[in-house]
C-alpha cells in the first residue's frame, strides 16, 4: 500500500509564505507525476500545479508567479512553496501523486489527507 502525509499549512497574513510537503511511503516502483490541488468552502477542487517525472511544471493562472512546485524523486516527496500569499488562497491543499506499486502494474492517484491554509487580510 501506500500512504501520503502532507505538512506545512497554517495561518498566514497576507503577503506572507508557506511551504507544504507531502512525502510518500510504501510500495513505490515509479511515480510518474505529483500535483497540487485545492478546496475553498462551497467551491469545488482545482488544479494548483503539477509537475512531471521529467521536472515539467504547470500552473494555475491564479498562482502563477507566486507559488512554486518542486519535488524530490530520491524521498518520493513534493513541495508547494506559496509566496505573497492572498486572501483568496485560503482553502484545504491536497497533494495528489500518481504511482505505480510495482514494475508491470499500472499507476493509481493517490491523495493526501488535506492541510489546512488560511490567508488573513
Amino acid at each position: 500500500q501506500v500512504q501520503l502525509v502532507e505538512s506545512g499549512g497554517g495561518l498566514v497574513q497576507a503577503g506572507g509564505s508557506l511551504r507544504l510537503s507531502c512525502a510518500a511511503s510504501g510500495t513505490i516502483f515509479s511515480i510518474h507525476g505529483m500535483g497540487w490541488y485545492r478546496q475553498a468552502p462551497g467551491k469545488q477542487r482545482e488544479l494548483v500545479a503539477t509537475i512531471t517525472s521529467g521536472g515539467s511544471t504547470n500552473y494555475a493562472d491564479s498562482v502563477k508567479g507566486r507559488f512554486t512546485i518542486s519535488a524530490d524523486n530520491a524521498k518520493n516527496t513534493v513541495y508547494l512553496q506559496m509566496n505573497s500569499l492572498k486572501p483568496d488562497d485560503t482553502a484545504v491543499y491536497y497533494c495528489k501523486l500518481e504511482i505505480r506499486m510495482y514494475m508491470y502494474d499500472y499507476t493509481t492517484d493517490y491523495w493526501g489527507q488535506g492541510t489546512q491554509v488560511t490567508v488573513s487580510s
